[in-house]
């Protein structure tokens, strides 16, 4: 049998913040209740290439949906999942999920935005039509957000803190699947509480721990890996640079575009850096990741500045990426791109006056 979530020891009272949780939860849980009254499916769309927080939160509103009030719901999303961690997550765990482009716009009626919102750029939602819901722990973006259900909380570590509140709130079985989909998210998107993380995150974190499937999870965190990662980190490194407090790399050509926000994670374990930048270009399109270990350092702020109205961008305080349209680019137009892209970074950093980029690793 499915184990029930985790209640206080009998004579230990649920603290004051679980409490607070719990019940704001309860309250979004009636709204939903009211803004999907008659509905019988949901589509619920998570950004482009979407990651372990994305996955998670979606396959958590899709079983509260159908527990909770009998709607059968759908995955969709655009893009490719390619790192090795987030295949593995949606093999062992069995996440189902249908690709945007085969999705006919004339069956979206009740429709969900999840760990994404409504013309951020990152997402196949059609931009002409507004969603039902919208549940994400990203800053609000620059356009105006309409939506019949919002819970949009930055001060959250991630999004699937709040769907596990509401599963919580809910009093429903967490399936131990569920549950070790959505502990790995949490887990992943804020380096193990590392991260971005307040006291709502480890509090859902914890909860959810016991109910994990602890096998699952470790074929998840230790997956094998395609050939192509290991050209692309071999790309990565003999084209890495560093200056001062930041390290970066150019992959060129790359064969899934979350590779981009895996090196940038990668670079910046390097010894005295404290920000990494990593570009790579996947179809036409040129993609970019920065990190920080400053928790204060406002890389969302920064590659928004960055990119202007290039392109589509979003992020943290800690972590940051985005996307430029390159169609019409030749190649050596792109590579200047990226030259340039990378220059301005160390700019904004304060990185005035640059000779030259020292490489990571001397040539020989």
């Amino acid at each position: 049998m499915t184990p029930k979530p985790s209640k206080p020891e009998p004579g230990k009272a649920m603290s004051a913040n679980t409490d607070d949780i719990l019940g704001k939860a309860s309250q979004s849980l009636a709204r939903l209740k009211e803004v999907l009254h008659g509905s019988k499916r949901l589509h619920i769309f998570t950004h482009d290439n979407p990651d372990p927080d994305a996955l998670a939160s979606a396959l958590a509103l899709k079983y509260l949906v159908h527990q909770l009030w009998h709607i059968q719901a759908r995955i969709v999303a655009g893009g490719v999942v390619g790192r090795a961690e987030n295949r593995a997550m949606l093999r062992h765990l069995k996440i189902r999920l249908t690709h945007a482009e085969r999705v006919p716009t004339t069956a979206l009626r009740a429709t969900a935005l999840i760990d994404t919102q409504p013309r951020a750029g990152n997402n196949s939602f059609p931009r002409r039509l507004t969603p039902t819901i919208v549940i994400d722990h990203h800053p609000r973006t620059r356009w105006r957000l309409k939506a019949r259900f919002i819970d949009l909380r930055p001060d959250v570590g991630c999004t699937a803190t709040i769907l596990t509140s509401y599963l919580l709130a809910a009093e429903i079985e967490i399936p131990s699947q569920l549950a070790t989909a959505l502990f790995y998210a949490i887990h992943s998107e804020t380096q193990a509480l590392g991260r971005e993380a307040g006291k709502i995150d480890e509090e859902m974190y914890l909860r959810l721990f016991p109910l994990t499937n602890k096998r699952l999870l470790a074929k998840i965190e230790n997956p094998t890996v395609q050939k192509a990662y290991f050209a692309h980190l071999n790309s990565a490194i003999n084209h890495a640079f560093t200056h001062k407090n930041v390290v970066g790399t150019r992959l060129g050509t790359v064969t899934y575009p979350d590779v981009v926000a895996q090196i940038a994670d990668l670079l910046l374990t390097l010894e005295r850096i404290s920000w990494s930048i990593c570009l790579g270009r996947y179809k036409n399109m040129l993609v970019m990741s920065i990190r920080t270990t400053n928790v204060k350092g406002k890389a969302d702020r920064r590659i928004r500045r960055l990119i202007g109205r290039r392109g589509a961008a979003g992020g943290h305080d800690m972590m940051a990426g985005a996307h430029i349209d390159c169609t019409d680019k030749t190649p050596a137009e792109w590579t200047q791109l990226e030259k340039e892209l990378i220059m301005r970074f160390l700019h904004l950093l304060g990185h005035k006056s640059i000779a030259e980029l020292v490489p990571l690793v001397p040539s020989r």
